[in-house]
């Protein structure tokens, strides 16, 4: 991984962390920086988007509105870190496999070669329901500035393997759009903790 990346992360990291230190001990943090709007502190929020699921149709971050999910950002050719990911994300998918209040979503970062056809023979491959775990097929001008707006560093590199250099983070995103939590996918020790964030958050909304 790059110099530009690590430094990325670091980053983000110590963003994420440093917005948690007043947020109560039994909920999870908004994480990100707040900013000014009309007066008014909000958090960061994931922009809108628009993009082809593996069924080719559209769907939007309004569509997910009414529930929680998990994100990530691979593309299936991806000779590094993704399939350490997609493991972590695959266990994620058993947990919580019965429960509608989530879904999974997975972006793809090379929208040239993974079609929604390929990303949908790729699901199901996995053995996973096109409704629970949803595979985007986005446009090449935009997936990597979103891919920052969910603190994941992605970038296109031919000196790397697979042409694309990125960050294995899986991000845990509420209804309204905000990051409440995440673990790196490349980490197996991680995810236990994310699954728990995950029943957290639900039992949150259980609760309003």
């Amino acid at each position: 991984m790059n110099q530009t990346i690590s430094f990325f992360l670091f980053f983000s990291t110590l963003l994420l962390f440093n917005s948690c230190k007043d947020s109560p001990a039994k909920e999870l943090p908004i994480l990100g920086h707040k900013s000014m709007v009309n007066g008014d502190q909000e958090y960061h929020t994931i922009p809108d988007w628009k993009y082809a699921t593996q069924d080719n149709i559209d769907l939007t971050n309004k569509d997910l509105s009414n529930v929680i999910y998990v994100a990530d950002f691979f593309f299936i050719s991806c000779p590094s870190i993704c399939p350490k990911v997609m493991k972590e994300m695959t266990k994620i998918y058993k947990e919580f496999e019965n429960i509608p209040g989530i879904k999974l979503v997975s972006f793809t970062l090379d929208p040239k070669r993974d079609t929604p056809e390929k990303l949908k023979a790729y699901a199901q491959k996995l053995g996973v329901s096109n409704d629970k775990w949803i595979f985007l097929h986005t446009d090449k001008e935009s997936i990597y500035d979103l891919a920052a707006k969910y603190f994941v560093p992605a970038y296109e590199d031919k000196n790397v393997p697979g042409g694309f250099d990125h960050s294995g983070k899986i991000i845990l995103v509420d209804h309204d759009g905000h990051v409440r939590s995440f673990s790196e996918g490349t980490d197996a020790s991680n995810t236990p903790k994310l699954i728990k964030d995950i029943k957290t958050l639900l039992k949150e909304y259980e609760t309003k």
